[in-house]
Parts: C-alpha cells; structure tokens; sequence
C-alpha cells in the first residue's frame, strides 16, 4: 500500500473536539501498570545528560523522546507546542497565518494537496498535485522530508518568505515565490447558476460551516431549485462533528459514519434525522483528489445513502480520526488519531479514497465521449473550462 503522510501547515484534518474532554479526563485510568518503562526513560535521558560527551539539555532530551514516539505512530499524530495548538484552533474558526497550502509525503516526496482560496499559495497559481523539489536553496529528497516540512513552518511563523521550486506534469518545472499572511477562510460560497441550478462551494468544515449552509437554505427558500450542487474539491477537511452535521442536513434518516478505536466513546454510530433541507432536490456532489477526510465523510455519506451523485476524481483515501487532546502543562496539546471511520455501506476508504458516479478529470472540458454518461448535450455554464461543473449540470437537467 501507498504510503502517505500528511503535513499540516495551516489546518487540521478530521479532527473530533467532542471526544477532547472524555480522553483527557480518562488519561489515568489508561496508565500503564508497570512503572519499568518509566523508570527506564528517566535512567536514559540522566544518562545522556550526564555522560554524552557533548552537552546536551535535558529539556532538548524530553523533547527528543516525544518526537520519537510520534515517529513510531500514524502521521496524522504529533504534538502540538502552545503556537501549533492555538494555530489549529485559530483555522476550526477560519483563519490561520500561513502560506495557504496543505501537503504531503507521498513516495517520498513532497506534494501539494491543495492550496487554500484567496491565500498566497492560490493567487501564485500553485495547484493540486505539484510536487515540490526545492525550498530556496534546499533540494529534497527522503532524507529531509521532516526537516524541509518544519523549516516552511519556521519561515511561517517568522513571517519570513520562502522560495519554491515545483514540478507540474510532464517536468515542467516553475519558481513561485510566497510571503506568509493571515488568512481568512470564508466556509461556502454560493450563487444560483444555469436556470435555476444552486451551487454551494464548501471551502473549509469549520466551527460555522453548518450554520452558514442553513443561512443559505434560507436565503433559497423562495427560489424553485432545479437542483444543487456542492463542490468538496481541494477541501482538505476540518472537523468531523461538521462533516456529520452538514450530511445531517441533506438526509432524513440513515447512517452517517461509524468510527471504532480502542477508547470507549471513540465507537460510534451517527444516524441522520428529520427533518432535512432542499428535499426533492436533485444532488450532485463534486470531489477530486484534494477532497479528503470530512470531505470523504461527507461525500460518502450523500453517495450510500442515494441522496447525491458523485461526480469528479477519486478523492484523496483518509480513513482516520483524530482528536485534540489538551495537556495540563504550559497550553500543549496532543494530536491523536483515535479511530478509523467506515462508510455507511461499511467500506474502509483510507488509502483508497472514494469512487465518482461519474468520473471525469479535473481539467477536463464537456466533451462528446462524457455525453453518453451524463445523457445531455446542451449544458451551458458561465465558466465552460470547467467540465466537472458542467457536467454536473447535465446530471441535474437529465433528472427533472
């Protein structure tokens, strides 16, 4: 299997607040019985403190010893300083102070997922799947994966620029320039396209994206929808209890997500309930590979439960959980992969992402070899570049 890590510059992915409090307060009773292990660490890091012939802190060694444990689990967990900690809860509220794209490892190399709207990295015209073979002066390969990650969100925080060197498709290589700033993510987009047809562009899952999608059903309630569409392309995630809030709001009854882990309230079973907005309304929902986690929640959610057509790219395959875990000393936090997440039909997509109905590539223009799919020649939109779009359009028109 492919694998893949996963490097958050500005966001999180997939992040469930709600079990924060309960694995908190739980941390004692999951202590380990024997004391061995402890003492054993304690001896090592005295050890190394006294006797390394280079002097070395013992704050340098504690924190050796965390980056250690973290190497040796999923690469969605790590530990967050009082800085990552606030910058994670800074984004659940639609801001963070960045570049404005997300990446990740992928044999190892570096590669964009997605790059945010209005953000540096947008307006540079930096895209989904540029692969990354420079920072300044820096050549990358997998030796210096980690350390070419943490030295972009060095340059972040110091609010210094930074130089990229990428490699788009067929060894095109371009030199894109960035400043870090602060950012602010609007959570949807929305506007009546094509006769009647709404369309809601769902940047990011964050604290306010479910009230902002009720907002807009509101504003609508006048206007006899033909259909809607909602674009999950290039959103990387955000929180879980949004991506089940907002399925929530799309569906009257049926499974949501299950997720299992070993705590006790990481098992869960969420159901969808009345009532539900837009019903009767056609549904298409758009994906890519920049879709992932919520997205993948979400989407999967309208797909099994035959509320929604997908229509797009194979989404990018996250499967897991995590949850913030707040640490009693000095503002830290733990970054936790929890559970993994099933589909309603019960399907594990983790490394594997989620299948369109209809699948058509991202730059892909309506053309006469996806008409026999969509069963229609006449859509029409006021971006025709975008095929994903228009053909979305046409799946609407064929079903009213």
């Amino acid at each position: 299997m492919m694998q893949i890590t996963r490097y958050f510059l500005c966001f999180i992915l997939g992040v469930s607040v709600a079990f924060s409090m309960n694995l908190s307060s739980s941390e004692q009773h999951y202590k380990s019985q024997s004391e061995y292990s402890y003492s054993l660490l304690l001896d090592v890091i005295d050890t190394v403190h006294t006797y390394y012939f280079n002097e070395v802190d013992r704050e340098d060694l504690i924190e050796y010893a965390i980056e250690g444990i973290f190497n040796k689990l999923d690469p969605y967990s790590g530990f967050l300083d009082t800085g990552d900690y606030q910058s994670i809860n800074d984004s659940n509220n639609g801001q963070y102070f960045g570049f404005g794209f997300e990446v990740a490892t992928d044999d190892d190399q570096i590669t964009i997922i997605t790059p945010y709207a209005n953000s540096p990295a947008a307006r540079a015209n930096i895209q989904p799947g540029d692969k990354v073979l420079q920072l300044n002066d820096t050549l990358i390969d997998q030796t210096n994966l980690t350390d070419v990650l943490t030295e972009i969100k060095q340059h972040s925080i110091n609010k210094r620029p930074i130089t990229l060197t990428i490699e788009r498709q067929a060894n095109e290589t371009f030199l894109f320039n960035l400043a870090p700033e602060l950012i602010h993510i609007q959570s949807i987009n929305a506007k009546i396209i094509d006769n009647n047809i709404g369309y809601i562009q769902l940047n990011s899952f964050q604290e306010d994206a479910t009230n902002a999608i009720i907002n807009q059903a509101k504003l609508w309630q006048q206007q006899q929808l033909k259909g809607l569409i909602i674009d999950v392309r290039n959103n990387p995630g955000g929180l879980l209890s949004q991506a089940i809030s907002i399925a929530d709001l799309f569906l009257q009854k049926g499974l949501i997500v299950s997720t299992e882990g070993r705590f006790f309230d990481a098992n869960e079973n969420y159901y969808a309930s009345q009532p539900s907005i837009f019903k009767g309304v056609p549904m298409v929902v758009l994906i890519n590979k920049g879709s992932a986690s919520a997205s993948e929640v979400l989407a999967a959610a309208l797909q099994e439960n035959n509320r929604a057509t997908l229509v797009g790219e194979t989404s990018f395959g996250k499967g897991t959980v995590q949850s913030l875990i707040p640490m009693l000393d000095m503002g830290n936090a733990i970054k936790l992969t929890i559970a993994k997440y099933s589909t309603p039909d019960g399907n594990d997509i983790h490394t594997k992402g989620i299948e369109p109905d209809i699948k058509i590539s991202n730059d892909a223009i309506l053309k006469t070899d996806y008409l026999d799919i969509i069963e229609q020649t006449t859509a029409q939109y006021d971006e025709p570049q975008d095929g994903q779009i228009s053909s979305a359009i046409a799946w609407i028109t064929t079903h009213n």
